[in-house]
């Protein structure tokens, strides 16, 4: 039976959040916290980066389908949370505790990681995230029906820092699902989250950008341009058709399991996937795939 009133609450709570985040009405937090405005300032300085010390010196400073992707920023941080995550996530949880309740698990905590220190919470909450990140989007890239969803991810046919937002709104789901368990179980619950979202932030929009940056031996923990150009390419090592450089923040897992692949620079390589010309070209189309059986 779905609360209404839970869901009602969730509309008008994150409705009024993002209210107060646009023009600044909060005193919970302190200013420079402002997650709306601070993704718009990250991205503009990586849009400057790009125009001033370009990688790729013939690609135009917008690049193909840049406003689609400027649009996705919105859409998947803020207005799909809006329209629908925020309230359906509440309704999920609440019945997912309520079941716990009913089989007697009134706490998912099996390692209380509040009492360790700011610092060490940040930085468990850090990797272990990323950790369960990279397995989610192997999944994306070996589950067909997930791929379906990821493909809009990889439809980018130019690299750019706001490459990095456009992806489908499924993919949220997921992640969220898979993440919930595993960080709830290590007693999630730090205020200062925020300086982790917004250094994942940063190195997703980096990893897409063009720019380059020699980060020596680095470049085996951190993602990179790079190492992530050939996980957009159009076409895999033979062997790798599941994909290949799947880190979202730290490459170190695709050394470890055997998925890193860096062949060359793969500065002017073709991007995107078999079929990606036929691909749908606009927002709607692309939110909409992967519920037709049709859609491949």
């Amino acid at each position: 039976m779905i609360d209404w009133q839970l869901v009602g609450d969730a509309y008008r709570g994150y409705a009024n959040y993002l209210w107060q985040e646009i023009t600044f009405q909060y005193d919970y937090k302190p200013l420079w916290q402002n997650y709306f405005w601070a993704l718009i300032g990250v991205s503009l300085i990586f849009m400057a980066w790009e125009w001033f010390r370009p990688w790729r010196k013939d690609q135009p400073k917008f690049r193909k389908d840049f406003w689609l992707d400027a649009f996705y920023m919105f859409f998947n941080f803020f207005l799909f949370s809006l329209i629908i995550f925020n309230a359906m996530s509440n309704v999920v949880v609440e019945a997912f505790n309520g079941l716990l309740a009913d089989i007697g698990i009134t706490n998912l905590a099996a390692i209380e990681i509040g009492s360790w220190s700011v610092i060490a919470q940040l930085l468990a909450l850090f990797v272990i995230r990323d950790f369960i990140q990279w397995w989610t989007h192997r999944l994306l890239h070996a589950v067909p029906a997930l791929w379906k969803y990821h493909k809009v991810h990889h439809s980018v046919e130019q690299m750019g820092f706001a490459a990095h937002l456009r992806y489908h709104w499924m993919e949220t789901i997921v992640y969220r699902t898979i993440e919930y368990i595993p960080l709830a179980m290590i007693g999630f619950g730090i205020d200062d989250f925020f300086f982790v979202h917004m250094f994942t932030l940063a190195v997703g929009h980096w990893n897409h950008a063009n720019i380059k940056v020699n980060l020596g031996p680095l470049k085996y923990i951190f993602n990179n341009p790079n190492m992530h150009m050939w996980h957009h390419a159009h076409d895999l090592p033979e062997g790798r058709k599941m994909g290949v450089n799947f880190a979202l923040t730290l490459s170190i897992w695709d050394y470890l399991f055997g998925t890193a692949y860096i062949p060359s620079s793969g500065k002017s390589i073709k991007l995107g996937f078999p079929g990606v010309s036929k691909f749908p070209k606009t927002f709607l189309g692309q939110i909409f795939y992967g519920f037709n059986k049709k859609d491949q």
